[in-house]
């Protein structure tokens, strides 16, 4: 079982916390995902924690909740999956140019209706939805779909993007919208050194 560091160790690169569920699981740019840290609802809550879904309080009542009602939980985290799932299947074809699929569309819709039916409006400087009295195994999706629906109301859905290396999606926040990978860290990194050594075996001497 995934323990609360690897679920840690994901980078939050996706520039929205929907973009950050669907990169919970990794692999190639193409093809199936070769790892995942959602292995269990205990590593949900502790990715919503890190992910600033969830604060510490929020967890430790979901934890005890969890613990209270396993058939629940077991729900609760196939629930995690499938909205994983159909977040994938929204956001992967904007990031390559193409339209996402209706069914996907209307789950999210639907999701986003039960999402606000749980949450009340807070006052600040300006007003924000607030799930801060939802004591529901559901919680730590509520904040997730509603991320979405903003992202795709709100957002510049030609700045959503795949990473070059990686299976990661992000949201391109550079002025000139010419990020290419989910981190220069990790995959830009890794590709400059791919460069390099591509140049030194073409320069080196025959």
């Amino acid at each position: 079982m995934e323990t609360v560091e690897d679920v840690t160790r994901m980078h939050l690169v996706g520039g929205n916390l929907a973009l950050d569920f669907v990169n919970t699981r990794t692999g190639p740019p193409s093809g199936p995902s070769d790892d995942d840290v959602l292995t269990g609802y205990p590593e949900l809550v502790a990715w919503g924690v890190y992910a600033g879904a969830l604060t510490e309080t929020e967890a430790t009542a979901l934890r005890r909740l969890s613990r209270n009602d396993p058939d629940g939980t077991r729900a609760a985290f196939s629930r995690a999956l499938s909205t994983r799932d159909y977040l994938d299947e929204v956001f992967r074809p904007l990031a390559g140019g193409r339209s996402p699929s209706t069914p996907a569309l209307a789950r999210l819709r639907d999701d986003e209706a039960d999402a606000l039916a749980h949450a009340q409006l807070a006052g600040g400087s300006t007003f924000a939805w607030v799930w801060r009295d939802d004591r529901t195994l559901a919680r730590p999706l509520r904040p997730v779909v509603h991320a979405a629906v903003q992202l795709l109301t709100t957002g510049a859905l030609d700045r959503i993007k795949g990473c070059g290396g990686c299976r990661f999606i992000f949201n391109d926040e550079s002025k000139n919208r010419s990020r290419r990978w989910c981190s220069m860290d990790d995959c830009g990194t890794a590709e400059k050194m791919r460069r390099y050594v591509a140049a030194r075996r073409i320069r080196a001497p025959r």
